[in-house]
């Protein structure tokens, strides 16, 4: 099945929706308030639940535990999921050290770089020479990689992952990249959305809507 990408961004958001309802003490949850939580439809929420067979009851909606569990299934949440950091400058030891992802369940397993300075093997999550890539991944089952490299290096960097086991990688490089056939590309480019950010405040500031006048 080829799901759209859009899709697998609002189940996993329903998931994230659902895990803090659960965590408040909630044992059911609604088409309506899914919708709400995530700003779409209630129709759309049924849609893509439908898409997966995942099925509810009209007035007694859905069991948030057994919806968690089978999106945990199909969103590969019930495996390890492992990734490493390939550049270790500011950026991507602020990325190896965030405590965000331990909270839902992934683990940064290793850094690597070309920088003797920053080389550390021994550390909580060692920081490796690039020149073991191939080795490491291949050892450790990686399928996903984060790019904090310098922009010149970013296509080289791709070209070697995709003769291994990685299957995709997040690109913090201004350089965007392409996703290809086995191997998908996340773009992240930071000065971008601060840019944009800039450009939707100040439309707003000078094209008032009508419920603003």
């Amino acid at each position: 099945m080829n799901t759209n990408h859009e899709v697998i961004r609002r189940l996993s958001k329903y998931r994230n929706v659902m895990r803090k309802m659960k965590e408040l003490g909630l044992v059911k949850v609604f088409s309506d308030n899914l919708a709400d939580a995530v700003g779409v439809s209630p129709s759309l929420v049924r849609k893509d639940f439908s898409m997966f067979n995942l099925t509810g009851n009209k007035r007694g909606g859905y069991r948030i535990d057994d919806l968690v569990s089978k999106l945990n299934v199909l969103l590969g949440k019930d495996k390890k999921q492992k990734v490493v950091i390939i550049g270790c400058g500011k950026l991507g030891q602020a990325l190896m050290n965030h405590n965000g992802f331990p909270r839902v369940g992934i683990r940064v397993v290793a850094g690597f770089d070309s920088d003797p300075a920053v080389l550390d093997a021994e550390a909580p999550i060692p920081i490796l020479h690039i020149k073991e890539i191939k080795d490491f991944v291949t050892k450790n089952q990686i399928s996903v990689a984060a790019l904090t490299v310098p922009e010149p290096c970013v296509q080289g960097m791709v070209d070697t992952l995709k003769k291994t086991c990685v299957k995709g990688v997040i690109n913090f490089a201004p350089l965007p990249l392409k996703s290809s056939d086995g191997f998908l590309v996340h773009n992240m480019n930071m000065e971008q959305e601060i840019e944009n950010l800039f450009y939707n405040i100040h439309f707003a500031e000078t094209n008032p809507t009508d419920s603003d006048i």
